[in-house]
């Protein structure tokens, strides 16, 4: 699952569009490290932190 899809299915943000705007600023990590690509493959067992949160990919 991409990383922009997956901030949407887990209800983080209402469009792709909305997480677009939040990666591209660079709001959202992957495993401790910034991430810039809304495409970006999550594999399983990546942590994602967005706005306080931190989400394990399954």
């Amino acid at each position: 699952m991409k990383l922009d899809q997956f901030l949407k299915w887990r209800n983080l943000v209402s469009s792709g569009g909305e997480a677009k705007v939040f990666i591209k600023s660079g709001s959202v990590k992957v495993n401790g490290l910034i991430e810039i690509r809304r495409g970006r493959k999550l594999k399983k067992g990546d942590k994602v932190m967005f706005l306080k949160n931190e989400l394990i990919f399954e």
